[in-house]
């Protein structure tokens, strides 16, 4: 019986308590998301081609 009384008050705790958030705002939050993920897909893409270029030079001052 706790499991039912512990479903009952989540049900309620959703339905009357949780404010849910409109569709504009999962759009717009989905959009800040995936600027931001290929804003950090970009900079980590120009340290790999610096540090790459680095490691060149490097390797060519070497042999």
């Amino acid at each position: 019986m706790r499991i039912k009384a512990y479903l009952q008050e989540v049900y309620t705790e959703l339905i009357h308590k949780v404010s849910w958030p409109t569709w504009k705002d999962l759009q717009s939050s989905a959009l800040i998301v995936m600027i931001a993920s290929l804003l950090i897909a970009l900079v980590i893409f120009v340290m790999d081609i610096t540090f790459e270029n680095v490691m060149d030079v490097i390797y060519r001052m070497m042999y």
